[in-house]
């Protein structure tokens, strides 16, 4: 009996963040950072043409999410100048984690502009339990169908600010995996079975190992940049970077509903690529309304800014120096963001200040005790480092100055921290500190006192800094230390 073949491209974008045009992106190479130009739509339609007419095979083109939010245009309109130019690349499905930024019922009005869907099996309406986007869709092709299922990430509800989730709950969603992935096998008789998922590698690479029938997992939300795909159990999983700085392109071969052959390239979007007119085009007419802001030069920066780097970054620290010079604190906290284009050696414009911290946050204050201090810090590393994937919340280590923290990250739970220092003092656990931080993701609602919310924002407390201080020169402080 002859064998049933079938020949499939799977394209991938994952953690755009709303980057239009072409940005500085960093490379690690021969043990240095360097940093050329890479990405922005125009440039991926392109390479999305290239690769539909180049090669024989159906094509699938999914996006991750985090696309809706990340810049100041898709910022000021809530996602809506990044529409039509998404709506320009022929994406089949995508998935979603800061588009609930705008709150999930303004998410829900912006799908209806977008002529694809949005998946997700565990995002759930409290008031109902009713789904708010549907779990997966079927993408039929002349002699094949692809079953395609939607994960949002997670922590919406569990770690990001509380008007992200009015109304909502999300589950893993792993439980409702396998009734789905059952119905699409065997009611919708599809070839192969996809899975979009923006939890973040470690737990897609667990939830694969324990769920049957995913054919691939296209993972998101942690930014990894996978030049080779892993394979767990029989499951093909990539992942593809951030920015749009790069696109994972996968070609498989199904023989009897089974993949066969796989080849896999991380293919960078590099400035050489020609850009796309029709897109450019579109961009240019959605920026217009912002761009005398956006190339406003405020100041210059001697140090290459980054969020490459798990422990601490150059980027997080000029962030915290400006909150401390804002406010006399002692110490300064924000989220462990991964996002974030770097800023190269030179002038500093608002644009780049707001891809730092795309929503503008007010800073705050607060007083907060050595034990608080101590029992937050151990909550964000196992949120960050925990041995169970699930446990893993996302973001890498919190961000800190004005203190020194030693630590043994193998450790388990609750006993990581050896010794915590503030101003060189050991930290003393019955004493409140003066500590100032951006979102709640910097000092949890559970933590602290006497909280104030300043008239100062994070961009223009970083463009202060600028002025009094530029050219500005970060170093790396060594906040925290494994031992």
């Amino acid at each position: 009996m002859s064998k049933n073949k079938k020949n499939l491209t799977i394209i991938q974008m994952n953690d755009s963040h709303a980057y239009f045009n072409l940005h500085p992106e960093w490379f690690f190479e021969e043990g240095q950072f360097v940093y050329r130009n890479a990405g922005g739509y125009a440039r991926i339609a392109t390479l999305l043409k290239d690769i539909r007419n180049e090669t024989p095979n159906d094509v699938l083109f999914c996006d991750n999410g985090d696309t809706l939010n990340g810049t100041i245009p898709a910022v000021r309109t809530e996602g809506s100048a990044v529409i039509p130019i998404i709506n320009e690349l022929g994406i089949d499905a995508m998935a979603l984690h800061w588009e609930f930024g705008y709150g999930p019922e303004t998410l829900v009005e912006k799908s209806k502009e977008l002529n694809f869907p949005l998946l997700a099996n565990n995002v759930y309406k409290k008031e109902n339990g009713e789904r708010l986007f549907p779990p997966y869709k079927v993408k039929e092709y002349a002699n094949s169908k692809i079953g395609i299922i939607g994960i949002a990430s997670n922590i919406v509800d569990k770690t990001m600010p509380a008007s992200f989730s009015e109304g909502v709950e999300f589950t893993l969603g792993k439980d409702e995996l396998a009734g789905m992935i059952k119905t699409l096998r065997e009611q919708e008789q599809v070839d192969l079975v996809v899975l979009v998922s923006h939890l973040g590698f470690p737990q897609d690479m667990k939830l694969v190992s324990e769920v049957a029938g995913i054919d691939v997992c296209l993972s998101g939300h942690t930014h990894n940049r996978l030049t080779e795909p892993v394979v767990q159990g029989e499951t093909i999983v990539i992942q593809s970077g951030c920015h749009g700085s790069f696109l994972g392109r996968l070609d498989l071969e199904i023989t009897d509903g089974k993949i066969t052959h796989v080849e896999h390239e991380l293919i960078e979007v590099s400035e050489d690529i020609k850009p796309d007119a029709r897109i450019s085009e579109i961009i240019e007419h959605e920026l217009l309304p912002f761009k005398e802001e956006m190339e406003t030069v405020v100041g210059e920066t001697n140090t290459a800014l980054n969020r490459a780097t798990m422990l601490e970054s150059t980027m997080d620290n000029f962030l915290l120096s400006a909150v401390l010079e804002s406010t006399g604190a002692e110490m300064a906290f924000s989220n462990g963001w991964r996002y974030g284009a770097p800023i190269v050696p030179g002038q500093v414009t608002v644009n780049d200040l707001y891809n730092i911290v795309p929503m503008n946050p007010p800073i705050m204050t607060a007083e907060i005790t050595g034990q608080e201090l101590l029992a937050m810090i151990e909550e964000n590393l196992e949120r960050s480092v925990s041995s169970d994937a699930y446990q893993q919340m996302g973001g890498f280590i919190k961000r800190a100055l004005g203190l020194k923290v030693f630590l043994k990250i193998e450790n388990p739970k609750g006993q990581r921290i050896q010794s915590l220092f503030v101003k060189d003092e050991p930290v003393n656990e019955t004493k409140s500190y003066q500590v100032a931080y951006v979102t709640s993701q910097g000092v949890g609602p559970e933590y602290g006192h006497n909280k104030k919310e300043s008239s100062i924002h994070a961009v223009q407390s970083m463009t202060d800094y600028l002025k009094k201080y530029s050219p500005i020169s970060i170093d790396y402080y060594k906040t925290y230390e494994i031992v």
